[in-house]
């Protein structure tokens, strides 16, 4: 097995194809920016030939001064019965003025027959022209076997012949896709030594989709056969159910088999990155992604937290440090003192576990459990509660009073509710009122423009989750509720809890523990 293995990002093509993604030109620029500087070798921009906003981005990406990356061109072989230096496709691929192209053509004789509607032999002459007219232009060019797995399976000469085709060309590397996703590890990897052995002459890469839940395995299977390129998006996100997640493949790759795939000293800055391009994509980052979740190194059980207290091999794979991920203790019934001492100790190191401020945070918080209060996911309130029952808090902004005005039917904005609040910040009284599209939006807006002329910073923070639950579905409309709020600034998320009767004011509680938690973490990284 190679020593290190080349990273095709295709975040900015393949990602954008997932449901929900939609990227501005500023928005691939800052995904770039993002990948270059974790240090990911190719970086897939987009389709020139198919979507003009691809073709402004390769004009205004010369602004990023790439220290690592390679940008990439993606688009397809020639059409049927027309020359290579005449298809429009190809071109796009020269004016976007890329070093490396990667085109993609038919390995599945189904494929050529019923869906191009064309032969055999014309398919393999569209890909050993087109890969043959990009060289004789100077560019490098990766070629895409598109539904290679499944086309081996049915013919596996016509497969074979597709990529012996794309190697006559003059492909630098030959990339084996399960488009499909439907391949399992087992046959991705006994086909890719095949692959290996029959063209020795070339590079052989991976592209799997993860409709089947396994395109990391896939991936990691192809490497261990000898593909030296894995080829997916950082955080997975793609057509359909995705492709395969680069974050988990770089860990796995370098930590645990030894492959080299960015810097060593960048491997720590695989989180942020995660973190960071999430917020651009605009989607939350699953807690439960592997290495780079929140959810990752978290710790409930008594039983775990006790054991990696001891020793943290006992249940973690690799150390949270490695990867800028950090251990977290879930504070819950379920947890032990032990790991409730140590998140204490975190915030306020040195106080013995047998002090009277250890005893009154620990039935301070019992008191709020029985409340309806719950920690386990909601970190930034516990450790507001800690600074309080220690006296080491001090309000950013005291509350003086809020209406909320909620109407039927919504007007032609969307905004079914308005907001009025009046705070008091250092003794100055702020007032403000904000629409929004109901009655937490309106109040979230309108406490954000209270504090905007105290507290700029704020405006990076934003929400990302809202969760209510009802406490005891038996007392009705009556039922005291629990309001969880995720927000994020782009490089940190946390999560905050509020209870009350009134869903309003659960949710207000939730709302100035997320805003007094940002302000206090930013003063405390500022000192």
């Amino acid at each position: 097995m190679n020593k290190s293995l080349e990273i095709f990002d295709s975040t900015l093509r393949d990602g954008s194809q997932g449901e929900g993604i939609s990227f501005s030109v500023e928005d691939k620029l800052a995904v770039v920016r993002l990948l270059d500087e974790l240090g990911i070798p190719y970086i897939e921009a987009g389709n020139p030939g198919s979507n003009p906003k691809d073709m402004e981005l390769f004009r205004e990406v010369e602004r990023c001064k790439l220290k690592h990356a390679t940008l990439v061109a993606f688009g397809s072989t020639r059409r049927k019965g027309i020359r290579a230096e005449e298809d429009k496709s190809l071109n796009s691929l020269l004016e976007a003025g890329t070093s490396v192209c990667c085109i993609f053509g038919k390995s599945w004789d189904l494929h050529v027959t019923e869906i191009l509607g064309t032969t055999l032999e014309e398919n393999l002459n569209m890909i050993r022209e087109s890969v043959a007219y990009l060289k004789s232009k100077g560019k490098r060019v990766f070629f895409d076997a598109e539904h290679f797995f499944d086309g081996y399976r049915h013919n596996p000469q016509f497969a074979m012949d597709a990529l012996a085709a794309a190697v006559e060309g003059g492909a630098e590397t030959v990339v084996l896709c399960d488009t499909n996703g439907g391949c399992f590890p087992e046959e991705i990897k006994e086909v890719t030594r095949l692959v290996v052995e029959r063209f020795p002459e070339v590079k052989v890469g991976i592209h799997c989709h993860n409709d089947s839940g396994v395109a990391v395995a896939g991936s990691m299977a192809a490497v261990e056969a000898g593909a030296v390129q894995v080829q997916g998006t950082y955080l997975g996100f793609g057509e359909r159910c995705g492709n395969a997640n680069l974050s988990t493949v770089i860990a796995n790759a370098q930590i645990k088999m030894g492959v080299q795939c960015i810097p060593e000293e960048n491997l720590s800055g695989l989180t942020q990155t995660a973190r960071e391009l999430a917020e651009v994509a605009n989607l939350q980052l699953p807690n439960t992604t592997p290495y780079v979740g929140a959810s990752a190194f978290a710790h409930k059980a008594g039983m775990h937290a006790d054991g990696v207290l001891k020793n943290s091999c006992s249940f973690e794979h690799v150390s949270p440090d490695v990867v800028g991920n950090e251990r977290r203790f879930l504070m819950s019934e379920q947890t032990g003192r032990t790991a409730v001492l140590r998140r204490i100790h975190k915030l306020c190191p040195g106080l013995d576990r047998d002090s009277l401020e250890i005893r009154c945070i620990i039935d301070r918080l019992k008191q709020m459990e029985m409340e309806g209060y719950q920690f386990e996911g909601a970190d930034a309130s516990f450790d507001l509660v800690v600074r309080k029952e220690l006296h080491r808090y001090s309000p950013s902004f005291e509350l003086v009073s809020y209406k909320i005005l909620d109407e039927q039917p919504v007007d032609d904005t969307g905004n079914s509710a308005t907001a009025t609040i009046k705070i008091r910040v250092n003794g100055q009284l702020s007032i403000s009122a904000a629409e929004g599209d109901g009655p937490v939006h309106a109040l979230d807006q309108a406490l954000r423009e209270a504090l905007a002329q105290f507290y700029p910073r704020l405006e990076k923070s934003r929400l990302i989750d809202y969760k209510v639950r009802v406490m005891d579905s038996g007392d009705a409309t009556a039922a005291v509720v629990r309001v969880l709020i995720t927000s994020t600034d782009g490089k940190r998320v946390w999560t905050t809890v509020g209870v009350s009767a009134d869903v309003i004011r659960a949710s207000w509680l939730a709302l100035v523990d997320s805003f007094e938690y940002k302000l206090i973490c930013d003063r405390e990284a500022k000192d």
